[in-house]
């Protein structure tokens, strides 16, 4: 099994996903334990002291005010966790929550939380055994970290609350432990706090929705290429010369990928017959460089962020390299909630011009030649119209999720935290936007490759081909009678959202960017 070194300086995106998606094992290095001790030493020190630390002998937000005697403090940090862990509705997934831990994990050993060595060995223990705390979909304002998330993460540490096993059933987290031989933590000064006050939850979904986008982006680009073929269009608007003098590098990109599809069509090119009579193609066809490359700008900028939160300690106070421990504002999300906004608004529009071009397969007006709505016996036959409202549908939500969250904020704790940065909704809203666009693609791609077999006498470019000899041996349908099309659908869902198309295209073009 694959397994990840936790230091102290950072993660990085590939770590994040081994863990999250692929179960990864966590590991410590001698000198994030090193790091760790000393932070302790500092903290334990500070404790002794009469004078009043923030985090390590007083209370918390509105509270911290009041001196905390050294007898009450480990209640003090117990209270903390239980009281913060009041998450509400919906389960969120696996994935999400180890993500949340192993970031959580990754701050902790950077030795600037002052979070004692067993500690963090303990959240590597419970990541090592599968076990995955309950956490709920609401909670978080994206401020003074992902509190409630975290804090039902931290209370599976004490052995308290709810907890997925790896075998999926979820069951008191003591019970979990206790099978695994894994001690529940007993918090001293300053722990609790330490483990609630992290963009963990927003940032470890950012990174995952980065890597989905990736695949999704070059998905797009098979798919506008394949309507292009499927619409006798013309590649010329994908010349090099043209992306070179805007030089933008995502629709650069862009352009290259679909290209490189379209080498060796005989379907593009037939601008000048009679039988279809054009100047140019319409803006969803020759377009789809400059939208989908905006995109991936988007995304560019969005990972320089991610890259800079993954090398980050994010908590409050800090722990400094001097010994002195600092009250701090780190711990707002704004950085990582605008980009998980921009983000949405960039899937949004992604899924906008591919069902402009879906739209554009199925009208007999302009499809130029194609069957309504590619149906058999049109009329008889309904084709592939409701698949569009399908699609439009999903496009219709993509657009109310591209409203920004961060955009939003709402006053807490008495008004100490009185500007939050509500990017955890911004993630959860991104998830459900990334899943949408999966399923957008999916139809123009069930509709594209349906519309190149109906060209009888013209033979597709050869990644075309492979495209859909793969998508056909995925369960995609091709051409016929009317039948059940929810199958169909749920087929070429499955088939981008694996990264089948990808896959299928990239032997023949080479890799895609």
């Amino acid at each position: 099994m694959h397994t990840v070194v936790v230091g102290t300086s950072g993660t990085t995106a590939e770590d994040v996903i081994a863990v999250a998606r692929g179960n990864a094992r966590v590991e410590l290095s001698g000198e994030a334990l090193a790091a760790l001790a000393r932070a302790r030493e500092i903290v334990d020190a500070l404790a002794a002291k009469p004078e009043p630390v923030y985090g390590v002998s007083t209370g918390f937000g509105a509270l911290a005010s009041r001196h905390i005697s050294p007898e009450l403090r480990a209640q003090l940090q117990r209270n903390i966790v239980r009281s913060h862990a009041a998450g509400m509705g919906p389960r969120v997934e696996r994935e999400v929550v180890r993500a949340l831990m192993f970031l959580r994990l990754k701050t902790v050993a950077s030795g600037h939380t002052g979070v004692r060595p067993s500690v963090a060995q303990t959240m590597a223990d419970l990541l090592n055994a599968g076990i995955t705390p309950v956490v709920h979909e609401y909670g978080s304002l994206g401020c003074s970290g992902d509190l409630a998330p975290l804090s039902h993460c931290a209370l599976a540490l004490m052995g308290e609350g709810d907890a997925e096993g790896p075998d999926g059933a979820v069951r008191a987290a003591g019970e979990l432990l206790a099978e695994h031989g894994i001690e529940p933590v007993e918090l001293r000064e300053k722990e609790g706090l330490a483990l609630l006050n992290g963009t963990d939850g927003m940032l470890g979904m950012l990174v995952m929705a980065l890597a989905d986008l990736d695949r999704l982006y070059k998905s797009a680009d098979i798919t506008a290429a394949l309507t292009l073929e499927a619409l006798l269009g013309t590649e010329k608007v994908l010349q090099p010369e043209l992306h070179a003098i805007r030089p933008h590098p995502g629709q650069s990109a862009s352009a290259a990928n679909m290209a490189a599809v379209l080498k060796g069509s005989g379907l593009t090119g037939h601008f000048q017959e009679e039988s279809a009579p054009r100047v140019q193609d319409a803006y969803s066809v020759r377009c789809a460089p400059q939208v989908a490359g905006a995109g991936r700008d988007t995304m560019a900028h969005a990972a320089l962020v991610a890259s800079r939160e993954l090398a980050a300690a994010v908590d409050n106070p800090v722990v400094l390299p001097d010994g002195r421990v600092e009250s701090n504002g780190n711990f707002h999300g704004a950085p990582v909630a605008y980009v998980l906004d921009f983000l949405a608004i960039a899937a949004a529009d992604l899924g906008s011009i591919a069902e402009r071009r879906t739209d554009r397969l199925l009208d007999k007006n302009r499809s130029h030649g194609l069957p309504p709505f590619l149906a058999d016996d049109a009329g008889v036959d309904s084709g592939l119209m409701i698949a569009q409202y399908t699609q439009a549908a999903l496009v219709s939500e993509m657009k109310r999720l591209a409203v920004p969250a961060s955009a939003d904020s709402i006053p807490s704790s008495a008004m100490q935290e009185d500007h939050v940065s509500m990017g955890w909704s911004a993630a959860r809203k991104l998830r459900t936007a990334v899943d949408n666009l999966t399923r957008i693609i999916a139809i123009e791609l069930y509709a594209a490759t349906r519309a190149i077999e109906l060209r009888h006498g013209l033979t597709a470019a050869p990644a075309s081909l492979a495209a859909i000899a793969a998508a056909r041996a995925a369960g995609v349908e091709g051409p016929g009678p009317d039948r059940f099309l929810a199958p169909d659908l749920a087929a070429a869902d499955a088939f981008v959202r694996s990264g089948g198309l990808v896959a299928a295209v990239e032997p023949v073009t080479g890799p895609l960017a």
